[in-house]
């Protein structure tokens, strides 16, 4: 019985080396972040660059575990506490007197916060360093709460959002259910939010005149603020194409994040999405439905115990500022009425076994097995009449490669099928008014037989 497709790429070595040379990291199913449950994060200024070689000073939050090396990162570490976790974040304040004092809230979480001084929302942190004369009191700030509920949750700079937001104070927090277990994973603890592998997606944006203002002379003009023009476009920190380098690369040291989700025939995966910054950002991915099963950290049910019941499924989620996304989008081929993996008729490397099991996929292919030895209905044009891009293997099937002209393909080592996940306002796909760019990263449906590391 064959099993392996003669043109995919199957061993690991090989599979390391090809995405090393196309620039696609070997590992990435799963989110990137702080595990625990008590964090020292500290306010800091740092820079962060742009796919088009920009540069903007940011403010971010560092985590004093010592990830990241010590520096302020964009989006801010991502922490992943358990449910029912008391939870403590401590918040220092080393940005300059002009940025005043720093807060952090968070939404969903009932929280109790000591130290610091008195805020509009919380307690906040003034600054300190160490030549600092402020009393030790009012320069750190502790926020304590117990994560009761799983999901994904933002949080934010609670001090002067406007501008705060703005410039980086701004991150995502996991909660995991009770009992969580990795190898049977759940979003919410229940059969019905079950995964294989999950991705993060915060969304924000910037406006460069906001960033240059406060590097060049400490202050912004408030109509700046009132009337913002955002021409940068964020998912996890990183404009277009940049999100597709590997986590914690060492030139981009201030945006350890990417995006660029993977995934097998069959799976599932769990997108965790978060309107971090001050716009809507409706993001749309192509390939299938996504059915939302929670929503700022509640599961949709219709009562305890029934699961996500009442999930949604959509094209496109609107993401407003501050919300949380927790969808499922799976992806099967089923029913597309030809063969996935190719036919005996295309040639003899294409030759594979579909054996249906009671569902009526393979359980080793996950190839809907109505569909096997179906020819693609239609005739393909010839490559003289055909414009390539990069993510073009050179063959319609999946783990397959075909011939491509000198200089075409190269973004695509394993043949995956690729659909391009974005914003789905047409400006956002650009850096600084420049197409392609912005909020737009891939998302790629590889071969079976083709590793997908942790």
């Amino acid at each position: 019985m064959t099993k392996t497709l003669c043109k995919s790429i199957g061993t690991p070595a090989v599979l390391a080396g090809a995405l090393m040379v196309s620039g696609l990291p070997a590992a990435q199913a799963a989110v990137d972040g702080i595990v625990g449950s008590a964090f020292n994060l500290t306010a800091k200024v740092d820079h962060i660059s742009t796919a088009d070689g920009g540069s903007l000073m940011l403010w971010g939050f560092s985590d004093d575990g010592g990830s990241n090396n010590g520096r302020a990162q964009y989006p801010a570490p991502t922490l992943i506490v358990n449910q029912g976790d008391t939870v403590t974040v401590t918040v220092r304040n080393q940005l300059p007197a002009s940025a005043g004092n720093v807060s952090i809230v968070f939404p969903g979480q009932s929280v109790n916060a000591t130290g610091g001084v008195s805020g509009a929302l919380t307690h906040e942190a003034q600054q300190f360093d160490n030549f600092s004369t402020t009393n030790v009191n009012e320069a750190v700030v502790t926020y304590s709460f117990t994560a009761d509920k799983p999901g994904t949750f933002p949080y934010y700079s609670g001090t002067d959002s406007a501008l705060q937001v703005e410039m980086g104070l701004t991150g995502a927090i996991v909660v995991r259910p009770a009992g969580f277990d990795e190898n049977a994973p759940t979003a919410y603890g229940h059969a019905s939010t079950a995964y294989d592998r999950e991705y993060l997606f915060v969304l924000t944006e910037m406006d460069p005149r906001i960033h240059e203002a406060m590097e060049l002379d400490g202050a912004v003009p408030q109509e700046y603020l009132d009337n913002y023009v955002s021409n940068y476009f964020f998912i996890n920190g990183r404009t277009s194409p940049d999100v597709f380098q590997a986590p914690g690369v060492g030139w981009m040291p201030t945006q350890p994040y990417n995006t660029l989700p993977r995934m097998h025939p069959g799976e599932k995966i769990l997108m965790r999405v978060v309107g971090g910054g001050r716009d809507l950002h409706p993001f749309h991915h192509h390939g299938n439905h996504a059915l939302i099963i929670g929503k700022d950290g509640k599961m949709q049910e219709s009562a305890p115990g029934m699961g996500a019941d009442l999930a949604t499924s959509v094209f496109t989620m609107p993401m407003a500022p501050g919300e949380t996304v927790d969808a499922i989008f799976e992806w099967t081929g089923k029913d597309l009425g030809w063969d996935i993996y190719g036919t005996a008729a295309a040639g003899p490397e294409f030759a594979h076994d579909c054996n249906p099991g009671v569902d009526g996929f393979d359980p080793v292919t996950n190839e809907w097995c109505a569909d096997h030895d179906k020819p693609i209905p239609v005739q393909l044009p010839s490559q003289l009449d055909t414009t390539f891009g990069g993510w073009w293997s050179g063959s319609p099937y999946l783990g397959s490669l075909g011939a491509l002209p000198p200089g075409e393909g190269g973004l695509n080592p394993n043949g995956g099928f690729v659909y391009m996940w974005h914003s789905h306002t047409e400006r956002e796909l650009t850096n600084y008014d420049i197409y392609p760019g912005g909020m737009l990263t891939m998302m790629i449906i590889e071969s079976y037989n083709v590793p997908i590391e942790e």
